[in-house]
């Protein structure tokens, strides 16, 4: 009979947690998905890739709104139970007061094993496919992105101008502007640029061909030490070399957690060299003194954030401590979800700062601890349940 109970009570709340999370999630998302709208309107990228980037950022979004959502859900169904005198059922049937608090911990510790999996996991790999579908678009939003009397530099290395557009597609008074560095034998980089004046001109743009056909116009090419300048009458230039500005190299939040964790583990043995830098799939990621806070930080964000959770459910749990009845009952929902509030805030505010001492890392790591054997111990001494 107590198994049935609990499990009908947490079968409640799990269902008011899953349809609060995806209905914030789906507004949240939406909101954001308009925002993006510049990926079509103003870097010229495609449908496809638009679309796709914007899915493989909900992933993201539910992780960040998972703690509100959990002390939402927790605090209604609670609330809702014990106005309903549902709550008596648990207490008829000798269910102690804390054991529905320790139920309600083990509950919090599940949600916090989803949470480091969509933090560890899910997160980095989908952030990783959302900027592969940026680089990999190449030239498909070329077409979008020429506009008529204004400056275009939405790619690496190359800036279009155009005059003016008929009809049928015919561009009059082409610039372009490529600025790009090229590598010489025995010598640092050097910079090289180009630039393109046509009359006329006309974009191919297919599966199999992109380039801009240009007729009647000049070349000036300069490489520092010499200035070349000819004339064409007509000539394609390829434009299936050039991609977004998105960055190419991947960001510490995209790499995987298990380099995060070697990388803490190298650190806490001091083994951590000037210029140790992991080589995980294709990609560097790096592992040293001066780039470790930007490590330990994300680390912390993906593993040691979460178990936040368990406090949060353990304060909501305190709800159960007063009844209906009692003149204080509505004064204790407001403190407790305050107080559970300002746990997010301090989460969110000590992870930023995770990472820049001792003090703060200690501070980030033992605090939540502490409010927890200081609630349970209250609990214990105090109320005597």
């Amino acid at each position: 009979m107590k198994k049935l109970i609990f499990l009908k009570f947490l079968k409640d709340t799990f269902k008011t947690f899953t349809i609060i999370t995806l209905s914030i999630g789906t507004i949240v998302w939406v909101v954001q998905a308009v925002n993006y709208l510049d990926f079509i309107s103003e870097d010229g990228h495609g449908l496809m890739v638009y679309f796709s980037y914007t899915l493989l950022n909900f992933p993201k979004i539910i992780s960040r709104i998972i703690p509100f959502i959990f002390i939402i859900s927790l605090f209604y169904q609670i609330i809702d139970y014990e106005k309903r005198n549902e709550l008596l059922i648990f207490w008829v049937n000798g269910i102690t007061k804390i054991k529905f608090i320790n139920t309600i911990v083990i509950y919090s510790l599940v949600v916090t094993l989803f949470q480091i999996f969509l933090s560890a996991h899910v997160n980095p790999l989908a952030q990783g496919k959302a900027r592969s579908f940026v680089l990999n678009s190449n030239t498909e939003f070329f077409p979008s992105l020429i506009k008529e009397g204004k400056f275009i530099d939405a790619v690496k290395g190359l800036t279009i101008f155009i005059e003016s557009k008929d009809e049928k597609g015919n561009f009059k008074n082409i610039f372009l502007s490529n600025n790009f560095v090229y590598e010489r034998l025995n010598e640092a980089n050097s910079k090289k640029s180009e630039i393109i004046y046509a009359k006329k001109g006309i974009l191919i743009n297919n599966d199999s061909e992109r380039y801009f056909q240009l007729i009647d116009g000049r070349i000036i090419k300069n490489d520092k030490k010499k200035i070349q300048e000819f004339t064409f009458e007509k000539i394609n230039y390829d434009l299936s070399q050039y991609v977004s500005n998105a960055t190419k190299y991947p960001k510490i939040r995209e790499a995987p957690s298990i380099f995060l964790i070697k990388c803490v583990y190298l650190k806490a043995l001091n083994r951590l060299k000037t210029d140790d830098n992991k080589k995980l799939g294709t990609v560097f990621y790096r592992c040293n003194e001066g780039g470790f806070k930007i490590v330990l930080e994300e680390f912390f964000q993906r593993i040691y954030k979460p178990l936040y959770l368990i406090i949060l459910g353990l304060v909501s749990s305190l709800l159960v401590l007063r009844s209906k009845d009692e003149m204080s009952y509505n004064k204790t929902k407001i403190y407790l979800f305050s107080f559970s509030f300002i746990l997010i805030i301090i989460s969110e505010i000590s992870l930023r700062y995770s990472a820049y001492n001792l003090i703060s890392t200690s501070f980030f790591i033992f605090f939540p601890i502490f409010v927890f054997i200081s609630i349970y111990l209250i609990l214990l001494k105090i109320y005597k349940i």
